[in-house]
C-alpha cells in the first residue's frame, strides 16, 4: 500500500523536474557553449539544409520526366485499346459474313424447301403468333417451401433461375409445338447450348441477365395450354410456388425472332448398302 500511495502522491513530473535541474547544474542544457560544439551544430544544420535542397532539386528535375513517361504510357494504352476495338469490329464483320454465307448455302441446297430449312435451322428471322414467357429471379433470391423440384438437378435451395430451369422451359416449348424459340433475343437452334458459368447463364456462350424473356412462334393458345399442362410447365409452376421465382406467360398475336448469329452448316449423305442399287 505504501508503494501505491507513493506513486499517487509523487507523479512522474517530479522526476522530470529533478533531472532537468541536475542538467542545468551540470551545464548540459541549452545551446552548446564551446566553439567546437557550436561549429559542429552549424555543420549539421548546413548538411541538413543541403540534403533538403538537393532532394527538392532532384524532385523538380524528375517531375517532367515522370509526367512525360506517364503521358507516353497513357498514349500507348489508348492506341492499344483502339487497336483492340478495331480487331473486335473486324471479328464481328467476319462473323456476320460467315453467317450470311451459311444462310446462303442453306438456301441454295434446300431447293423448294429452302424457306422451311431456314426456319428450322434458325438461319432466317421469323415472325408469327406465339407466346411470350418471362422468367425472373425471386425478389429476395432465397428459397422456401417444403417441396424441392430441383432435388434431381443438384441445385441449391435458392430463388435464382438456373441454366437447367431454362433448359426445361425451352424443351417444354419445343415439345408443345414451338416452331422457333429465342431467349433474350438469342435465337436457338438444334445445336444451341444453355450452360452456366458461375452464377451467369450462357446461351451459345453469350451471357444473359434476368429477366429471361423466352419467345416462341407457334399456335399461341395451343402452345400455351400444352406447355402449362406439360411436365416442364408444372416444373416451372413448382419453382414459382416453392422458390418465389416469378413467371409471366402471355399469348401474342405476333412475335418476332431474329436469325441465329452463327449457323453450323452440315451435310449428310445416305448410306448405300452393298448389293443394292
Amino acid at each position: 500500500m505504501s508503494l501505491i500511495t507513493n506513486v499517487m502522491d509523487h507523479s512522474l513530473d517530479d522526476g522530470y523536474a529533478e533531472a532537468a535541474a541536475r542538467k542545468r547544474s551540470e551545464g548540459t542544457v541549452g545551446m552548446p557553449r564551446t566553439l567546437r560544439a557550436k561549429l559542429g551544430l552549424a555543420a549539421g544544420l548546413v548538411l541538413a539544409a543541403c540534403v533538403v535542397t538537393v532532394g527538392a532539386a532532384q524532385a523538380r528535375v524528375a517531375a517532367p520526366v515522370v509526367a512525360k513517361e506517364r503521358e507516353e504510357l497513357i498514349d500507348r494504352i489508348d492506341e492499344e485499346t483502339a487497336a483492340a476495338d478495331r480487331l473486335e469490329e473486324s471479328v464481328d464483320d467476319l462473323r456476320a459474313e460467315v453467317a450470311a454465307r451459311q444462310r446462303e448455302a442453306l438456301r441454295d441446297s434446300g431447293g423448294d424447301r429452302s424457306t422451311l430449312m431456314g426456319i428450322l435451322s434458325g438461319a432466317t428471322p421469323v415472325h408469327g403468333p406465339g407466346v411470350r414467357l418471362v422468367v425472373n429471379d425471386a425478389e429476395d433470391s432465397t428459397g422456401g417451401g417444403d417441396g424441392d423440384p430441383r432435388s434431381t438437378s443438384g441445385f441449391s435451395d435458392t430463388g435464382r433461375v438456373r441454366d437447367r430451369d431454362l433448359q426445361r422451359v425451352v424443351n417444354g416449348l419445343w415439345e408443345s409445338g414451338a416452331e422457333a424459340v429465342s431467349i433474350n433475343g438469342q435465337r436457338l437452334t438444334a445445336l444451341s447450348a444453355i450452360r452456366a458459368a458461375g452464377d451467369a447463364i450462357l446461351v451459345d456462350n453469350k451471357p444473359l441477365v434476368p429477366p429471361y424473356t423466352v419467345l416462341a412462334v407457334g399456335d399461341g393458345e395451343e402452345l400455351s395450354d400444352g406447355f402449362q399442362n406439360g411436365a416442364d410447365g408444372l416444373y416451372l409452376h413448382a419453382l414459382q410456388e416453392n422458390y418465389g421465382i416469378r413467371t409471366a406467360l402471355s399469348v401474342e398475336d405476333d412475335v418476332r425472332l431474329p436469325a441465329a448469329t452463327s449457323v453450323t452448316v452440315r451435310t449428310a449423305q445416305p448410306i448405300t448398302e452393298k448389293g443394292t442399287s
